[in-house]
């Protein structure tokens, strides 16, 4: 009797691991094997499957949005990116990881909006030329540096009309005396304080970003 319940149980198992294959849209192949190509993605057979479902899935959910845009119900769009075979609770646990509440912010004052202005409801500092293309962090905790220098090429920008990229591993490698901990977190008032102190800070071109702690040797100038 035992023997008939086991092979009645494996063959519902069987059928159970059928019926939750996931089922592909081939006619997303092409589109599938580019992604992988272009993103350096290989994954064993089971694996490749399901890696397969969650970017369908995906690239669905883009696509639905990016028709809603287009019917005006979204102001920006989507496009796949190098994360698309991820889930949400697994894109959370590479990428959103940081947690650090050890660091303080120093006290600001109050911010009074003024009376009889005439503010819009909102801006979008895009297409005012203030912002540059989008970055990545990559599994650095590095937020607050990638904080610091939006708001700093911003203002710049807004001084002398011409937008810079800045340097984010200047300040990951550099800002460690002013309370920053390069990928271990920081906070961008001490980015600030750093660039104010350093008379200023280097561009994303002449200090490319790393995603890593670089050890900075700084030799002294000998006067012969």
């Amino acid at each position: 009797m035992n023997l008939y319940v086991c092979l009645a149980c494996l063959c519902l198992g069987i059928v159970a691991a059928q019926q939750v294959v996931p089922q592909l849209d081939r006619t997303l192949d092409a589109k599938w094997h580019q992604w992988k190509s272009k993103h350096r993605r290989t994954y064993g057979a089971n694996e490749d499957n399901w890696r397969r479902a969650t970017w369908e899935k995906n690239m669905r959910m883009i696509e639905m949005h990016n028709r809603q845009y287009s019917a005006g119900k979204h102001s920006f769009q989507l496009e796949m990116n190098k994360f698309g075979d991820m889930t949400s609770d697994e894109f959370r646990q590479v990428m959103n990881g940081f947690r650090q509440n050890r660091f303080q912010r120093n006290k600001g004052t109050l911010f009074r909006e003024p009376l009889l202005v005439q503010t819009p409801e909102s801006v979008d500092w895009r297409e005012k030329g203030y912002v540059t293309p989008v970055k990545n962090q990559g599994h650095c905790g590095s937020c607050w540096a990638f904080s610091a220098t939006g708001s700093l090429e911003g203002q710049w920008f807004h001084k002398t009309r011409k937008l810079v990229s800045l340097s984010e591993q200047n300040l990951v490698d550099c800002s460690k005396d002013y309370g920053n901990e390069g990928c271990n977190g920081g906070l961008m008032d001490n980015a600030f304080q750093y660039v104010k102190k350093n008379g200023g800070i280097d561009t994303e071109q002449s200090y490319p970003y790393q995603g890593t702690v670089n050890i900075v040797i700084i030799f002294p100038i000998i006067w012969v």
